[in-house]
């Protein structure tokens, strides 16, 4: 930690992201809930709609983004993760109470710009800079294992509050971590914030600013600049990385329900083992890259080959039990880590301000959070929800292939770039 001066900034982070857990499965793990309340009563167009308000926070993410990174590069971290908190707040009050698809698609959309335009933006480089640079792909990872730890917890939760007939409970306990995400981001001191208040002189006498001076270090390690297909191939991982994560994320429970005859709540266990294999993978690459200082490009690279092999076993054994550990293995691989690693290769393989490339990376992960279920929405429409959400992980199992394709290319420029073999560690 920088003198431990900026604990409080990173303990922001992850209460945010702790509440962000919850917004992420919100709409799926109330399905029927929030449909109800909407007022549909036929179940498959209630399931389309619940996607459709899913589709809308993947447009939130998607269109915010970019720009709020280069708001966060410009004035700062605090700003920002204030902002960000107070769209939590209006948009968890507005599903709260609001009996209207329309107004409750708004709301999702809010939470999806408050999560990318503003929290993403600038609490994922806040992360990074509150520790030492060693430590920067820990604290990244660091994220998940709350984003995870809240994806455990609550769906459990949400399914003995349903069935207590206080469901709303649900609604309310997001909106008091937001409250609290805002306080904190209030009274936290920032890194970014104070470097650029901050100058330093360069080697050939120029005056510039802390954060500047960082982007011009890293660039000057490297041996020849990153080809085009990797620049392309850093920012197209978080579409990726996002399509397999959110895919599993979602439609876990559906497909428990759908296609292994589960019931309602061991279909939410089902998504409870997923994140709980999250959360193992979290600290186990926490320990890897921050201790053994594995580089971040092997750990995505063995993550995409062993989350194909994790989905090719959900698509292929009929077995529940299989099922089970290849959902866990699922978890430990697609969800643990892989998406925020991504971002770590982005910044290290073509550096620029963490902001920018934070909203670039998460543009491209925004676009896949609004494409994956608004295709799930037409074919559950179309073939009935069983069949889309099986067609849906055989879509997610070609990604995954992908993956593996792009991070092998990706190995071999970084020994072009940087002097050395990324497997090395």
């Amino acid at each position: 930690m920088k003198a431990k001066k900026y604990i409080l900034s990173l303990a922001m982070v992850y209460m945010a992201y702790f509440t962000h857990g919850i917004q992420a499965i919100i709409l799926s793990q109330n399905q029927v809930n929030f449909y109800t309340q909407w007022g549909y009563t036929d179940a498959v167009e209630g399931a389309a709609a619940v996607s459709l308000a899913i589709t809308a926070t993947g447009f939130g993410k998607m269109l915010t983004v970019w720009l709020g990174g280069e708001f966060s590069d410009r004035i700062g971290r605090k700003k920002m993760a204030v902002a960000g908190g107070v769209l939590y707040i209006i948009c968890f009050a507005g599903l709260l109470f609001t009996a209207s698809f329309p107004i409750a698609c708004v709301c999702a959309f809010l939470s999806g710009a408050a999560t990318s335009g503003f929290w993403d933006a600038s609490l994922y480089p806040a992360a990074q800079e509150s520790v030492k640079q060693r430590y920067a792909g820990s604290a990244l990872i660091g994220i998940k294992f709350f984003v995870s730890l809240s994806g455990i917890i609550y769906p459990l939760l949400a399914v003995q509050f349903s069935a207590a007939g206080s469901w709303h409970i649900n609604i309310w306990i997001p909106l008091v971590m937001s409250i609290i995400a805002v306080v904190l981001a209030v009274i936290a001191p920032f890194a970014y914030d104070d470097q650029m208040k901050e100058t330093v002189k360069t080697a050939d006498g120029k005056t510039e600013n802390a954060a500047q001076a960082e982007i011009e270090a890293a660039k000057a390690k490297m041996l020849v600049k990153p080809s085009g297909l990797v620049n392309f191939f850093t920012m197209f991982y978080g579409f990726v990385c996002m399509f397999i994560m959110y895919g599993a994320q979602q439609y876990t429970k559906a497909f428990g329900m759908s296609n292994c005859g589960l019931t309602e709540a061991q279909a939410a266990g089902m998504t409870s083992i997923y994140t709980v294999g999250s959360v193992i993978a979290v600290v186990f690459w926490a320990v890897m890259m921050g201790k053994l200082q594995w580089n971040p490009l092997k750990v995505v690279l063995i993550d995409s080959i062993f989350t194909a092999v994790a989905l090719a076993i959900v698509l292929l054994v009929s077995n529940v039990a299989v099922i089970y550990v290849a959902i866990a293995l699922l978890g430990f691989f697609a969800a643990g880590g892989a998406l925020q690693t991504g971002l770590g290769i982005r910044q290290e393989m073509c550096p620029g301000p963490k902001g920018r490339n934070t909203g670039i990376y998460y543009t491209w992960m925004g676009l896949a959070s609004c494409f994956l279920p608004y295709i799930v929405s037409a074919m559950t429409t179309s073939i009935g929800e069983a069949a889309a959400v099986y067609t849906m992980m055989g879509l997610l199992l070609a990604a995954a292939v992908i993956a593996i394709l792009m991070m092998l290319y990706l190995v071999s420029q970084y020994k072009k770039i940087f002097g050395k073999s990324a497997l090395s560690k």
